[in-house]
């Protein structure tokens, strides 16, 4: 499009909006969401006003004419007055029910309606019958239509014989055709637009129920997220700590200089807990907008730690007594981050286990192989250990699912994000066993 084109639908949409700015029609659309909300409030009044409206419009005119000399073919002298007038009430008055009972309304009317022109007399209130077959095709039931519509079509009978002396049949049929079609068409543009309206305002309630859904869902998910790093973070350095006191402890009297690498090995262990605890709890306590309001560079940020931090994890684990051993098989460089953090996290857990129930004699193997290529390799993660020296039993993995901490459930948390699964047994012999696997689907695609 060149400049012209663009500066006429510029100019198109303008207008449009201008409309719709207008003083005139603000007010008016005003005026409209004020009478809707009186007519939910108290729809009785409006159906009064309706009443009262017809009779004054409608009725007025013909009773303060009656006793008048008429011209041809208006014959409204042929009832006496009172009975002019009860005609008048009987086409109206049932108006004042027709949202509640709109079939009856409209059957009363419509025989009123046959009545009076059965009779020859003519009324201007017989405009009732189509406001009566609005309220129907509004407010009644859809299968009931076709039968209003035969008992509208026959109402109409005697008015088109008793016009046909003034003017001619077909034209007096098709004006009272079109007045019936109209009504029950307003009726039925009504309806279908109050349904889509009340359509969208459910959908859009439901949509507002699943966006709280989802946020709980989400906040809950990120709630058990935080809560496993922190248990992984802090659990894991504090153990370490644990058995780097206990060693420094009775290691302290016979050799000082042992003493005082385990204090060192304590602080250096410590400092890394606070530091990673640290920034966990920056990231969450900023908000987005004021990250780097105090500093230039933001929150200190580090990368989640990987298989290449396996051997750092070892040698922690290794400094507070444990004997640890530490293979690996396949290409672990091969995992993507999250595949990699899974692992470090899952063998973290289970090297902490390791030392808070088997002690820091005891002798502990970590084994993470990896089988199969592309975006979903099968990785196998497997720590065991020999227990305590004096546990010759082993731990037989009696203990009751739900004696299980939070590290075993948040190892199968993990696990279960790649559709794996984490087990947990006593060794024959003593000790215990922990294994895990991931992306057990890549097992039988190599096994094919």
């Amino acid at each position: 499009m060149d400049d012209d084109g663009r500066v006429t639908v510029m100019t198109g949409l303008s207008a449009e909006e201008a409309i719709w700015s207008h003083p005139l029609v603000a007010r008016l659309l005003r005026l409209c969401r004020r009478l809707q909300r009186s007519d939910r409030l108290r729809p009785w009044l409006a159906d009064a006003f309706l009443v009262v409206a017809v009779l004054l419009v409608f009725g007025l005119p013909d009773l303060l004419q009656h006793g008048d000399h008429q011209p041809s073919g208006d014959r409204v002298n042929a009832l006496p007055l009172g009975l002019a007038v009860s005609v008048q009430l009987g086409l109206a008055l049932p108006l004042l029910w027709r949202r509640r009972y709109p079939v009856p309304v409209f059957a009363v009317v419509a025989a009123v309606f046959t009545a009076q022109w059965s009779a020859d007399v003519w009324l201007h209130t017989d405009v009732t019958l189509f406001l009566a077959l609005y309220s129907v095709v509004r407010n009644g039931p859809l299968r009931r239509l076709p039968w209003v519509g035969a008992a509208t079509a026959a109402a109409l009978v005697p008015a088109v014989v008793q016009v046909s002396v003034v003017v001619s049949p077909l034209v007096a049929l098709f004006f009272l055709c079109s007045a019936a079609t109209a009504a029950a068409a307003l009726g039925l543009a009504v309806r279908i637009g109050t349904a889509y309206l009340g359509a969208l305002r459910e959908r859009a309630a439901r949509l507002e129920v699943e966006r709280d859904q989802r946020s709980r869902l989400a906040a809950a998910a990120e709630r058990t997220r935080v809560a496993r790093e922190m248990h992984d973070i802090i659990g894991h350095n504090l153990a370490v700590i644990i058995g780097l006191a206990d060693g420094g402890s009775y290691a302290a009297a016979a050799s000082p200089q042992r003493g005082q690498e385990a204090l060192r090995l304590i602080a250096g262990t410590g400092r890394q807990a606070l530091d990673e605890l640290r920034r966990m709890l920056g990231v969450l306590r900023e908000e987005p907008s004021r990250i780097g309001e105090l500093s230039p560079q933001g929150p200190e940020l580090s990368p989640q730690p990987g298989v290449a931090d396996l051997d750092a994890l070892c040698a922690r684990v290794r400094a507070a007594g444990p004997t640890v051993t530490y293979r690996t098989v396949g290409d672990l460089d091969a995992l993507d981050r999250s595949h990699q953090l899974t692992v470090y996290r899952i063998a973290q857990e289970a090297l902490t286990n390791s030392l808070k129930h088997a002690g820091t004699d005891t002798r502990a193997q970590l084994t993470v192989a990896v089988a199969g290529t592309g975006e979903a390799p099968q990785v196998r993660i497997r720590v065991e250990d020999s227990g305590r020296p004096d546990d010759t039993t082993g731990r037989v993995g009696t203990e009751p699912r739900n004696n299980e901490g939070q590290g075993i459930a948040g190892m199968r948390e993990r696990a279960a994000l790649y559709d794996g699964w984490v087990t947990a047994a006593g060794r024959p012999g003593g000790g215990w066993v922990v294994e895990a696997v991931l992306n057990p689907a890549q097992m039988a695609v190599a096994a094919s």
